[in-house]
């Protein structure tokens, strides 16, 4: 079987993202963070407001890669089981069985992940950690390429769960939509108006494919000195006193495979420094927490850090 090569895979990522810019406008920026974690072998948590987007976004992606997708309603009442399976007895088979439960899918959508419990959350951290379930003493692998986008409305918002810790450091990016410019929510209302052009998205990319591109990303050039220059970032929010609980080496590595795919979607086969330096705010903000802020404000307050710390360490050449 033949495998695909650079130019080839830098050509499909950009039919990829201009398939994603027909249903999101003017978000070119959210739209290639959004490719690039998927190529990352990563997972994605979109936070906003209500109404700009979120759903949006994870429903474009599965749409337009040929691979098997389910969306996940989190509630209050959600349980673990509902989301990952439940063994139950087969009566006419006289044995128990697994039924898989909607988790097992290529992308799977969790959408506003923080209206469920803690409970319900940390069921997720061994499919993303891992890519695998266990339940009842048996462990079961997920679909292969596997990616989570959960979105999540803003914790001042009523009946919010904050996610845990050990949770967002297993997403790769953390983005917010944002409110669309004047001209593009006159073209989001026109279209919605018109007819839908979600049902309209065809694949332009299959699970083969994308497994082929995410192993190019692996083979993405990254030099001595720009590893060195992820690790002091890393370091430089371990040791800065405004800032409570640092950067885990999970979050240096995630940097480090976010910036070979940034760079293969960008046609390259070697990472630039300017390409580390544009990911390590959505990359890392949501793992940092700052040593003193309010409720709500702790992402906001971790991008003003990272910016300090940034500004403070040598750029390799």
């Amino acid at each position: 079987m033949k495998h695909m090569d650079y130019s080839e895979a830098y050509k499909k990522i950009k039919i990829l993202q201009e398939t994603l810019g027909l249903v999101i406008k003017g978000k070119p920026e959210v739209i290639g963070l959004a490719v690039t974690t998927l190529f990352a072998k990563g997972h994605l948590l979109i936070e906003d407001v209500p109404g700009v987007g979120k759903t949006t976004l994870a429903h474009a992606m599965a749409r337009s890669i040929n691979c098997t997708f389910q969306r996940i309603q989190f509630t209050s009442d959600l349980l673990p089981s509902d989301c990952i399976g439940v063994t139950v007895y087969n009566g006419a088979k006289h044995e128990f069985e697994f039924r898989k439960g909607p988790i097992f899918a290529n992308i799977v959508l969790a959408d506003e992940i923080n209206r469920s419990t803690p409970k319900t959350q940390s069921a997720l951290l061994e499919a993303m950690n891992d890519r695998q379930v266990s339940v009842d003493k048996t462990t079961y692998q997920l679909p292969e390429p596997f990616m989570l986008l959960a979105t999540q409305n803003p914790l001042e918002f009523a009946g919010t769960f904050p996610l845990p810790e050990s949770q967002l450091d297993r997403f790769t990016i953390c983005i917010k939509m944002g409110y669309p410019s004047m001209t593009d929510e006159k073209k989001i209302i026109r279209q919605a108006s018109s007819a839908s052009v979600m049902k309209e998205l065809k694949p332009v990319l299959s699970a083969g494919e994308v497994l082929d591109i995410q192993g190019l990303v692996e083979k993405v050039r990254v030099e001595e000195d720009l590893l060195n220059y992820i690790i002091t970032i890393a370091e430089g929010t371990r040791r800065h006193r405004a800032i409570r609980l640092g950067v885990s080496p999970r979050g240096t590595m995630t940097l480090y495979r976010a910036a070979q795919a940034f760079a293969l979607a960008s046609g390259r086969d070697y990472c630039t420094p300017d390409d580390v330096k544009g990911l390590v705010t959505p990359v890392f903000a949501h793992r940092i927490i700052p040593a003193a802020s309010l409720v709500g404000e702790e992402v906001n307050e971790a991008r003003a850090l990272l910016e300090e710390i940034l500004s403070g360490i040598t750029v390799p050449i």
